[in-house]
């Protein structure tokens, strides 16, 4: 199949960049399965799995130019933006985001787990995955806990800070706003590339508090391909992504202290393989492949693939 992927970001992304790092992804896995890929993406893009044509964001996001931008043999195109309007040839669209309340799907639009499908009245959806190759691993782990990602309310880093001064833990925080922090709770600033893998491997488990409901939480599988596991809430799709045998999951604050005390005993081993075997940017690959055909064969979207543990 030649699959057509759009991005409307220079890729590779520098920084964070979580949805920009999903599209690398995809196109490695479609590469990977045989497939071929042509990535249209802001100027400067170089990914060597496609073959690359550099469109700038505006007129890549143009719906009357972004159909004549799609090479004439291609069978499916993927945009990791919205469109409004469909182009004129076959096409569906990944918007990673939650949609306001009462907001119209975008057509043929695929979310990225069945909690984020349901809250806009689909069932539609895959899995993000990433590239097992792009993270350290690591059994053996430093003596910290780590929060990476937003310093925002609705991430609930508070929960992580305040879990650590009750628990007594040492704790790492890393992304955007610096506020002080007590002794044992330590900012380090945006991490990225090696810093943040690194980190990531290193840490007896991640917390994701979220205290919103999470579309997919990148940041869980980025932990688990690390061997790292992750202290979570039933918010959005973590259930989904957060076996027990990976992690633990709570309501309230107390719930993730007292999760805190026991969360080592997870097997570094399990929660690679827990990553490996449903969030690889293979499994990913796979599961669009199944939306493309069917959409092919049958003018529609099927219905999304559940994790065997999400509860139901």
């Amino acid at each position: 199949m030649h699959v057509t992927v759009a991005s409307h970001y220079r890729l590779p992304v520098r920084g964070y960049g979580g949805t920009e790092r999903v599209v690398v992804a995809l196109v490695r896995g479609l590469a990977v399965l045989g497939h071929r890929v042509t990535l249209l993406a802001a100027p400067g893009t170089r990914i060597a799995e496609a073959t690359v044509i550099e469109v700038s964001p505006r007129q890549l996001t143009d719906p009357n130019v972004l159909g004549t931008l799609v090479p004439r043999d291609a069978d499916m195109l993927h945009v990791f933006f919205p469109v409004i309007r469909a182009p004129w040839h076959p096409f569906v669209q990944t918007l990673e985001g939650n949609l306001g309340a009462g907001a119209a799907v975008p057509p043929n639009n695929i979310f990225v787990s069945r909690d984020h499908a349901r809250r806009s009245g689909s069932e539609v959806f895959a899995y993000n995955g990433l590239d097992p190759a792009d993270f350290l691993f690591r059994s053996v782990k430093d003596d910290y806990h780590l929060f990476l990602g937003r310093l925002h309310s609705a991430k609930g880093y508070r929960w992580a800070i305040e879990g650590a001064k009750r628990g007594g833990h040492r704790l790492l925080l890393a992304g955007g706003w610096r506020p002080s922090f007590a002794r044992n709770i330590k900012y380090v600033g945006e991490v990225d590339g090696r810093r943040k893998a690194e980190l990531l491997a290193g840490a007896k488990c991640l917390w994701m508090p979220a205290l919103w409901d999470e579309p997919f939480g990148l940041t869980t599988i980025e932990a688990l391909f690390s061997g790292t596991p992750v202290l979570g809430t039933h918010r959005g799709a973590l259930p989904e992504v957060i076996a027990p045998d990976v992690g633990a999951l709570g309501d309230t604050l107390d719930e993730m202290i007292a999760a805190a005390e026991t969360i080592d005993t997870r097997s570094a081993e399990a929660c690679r393989a827990h990553a490996e075997r449903y969030f690889s940017h293979l499994v990913m690959a796979e599961a669009y492949l199944r939306m493309y055909r069917h959409l092919l064969e049958t003018g529609t979207l099927p219905p999304g693939r559940v994790t065997p543990f999400a509860p139901t």
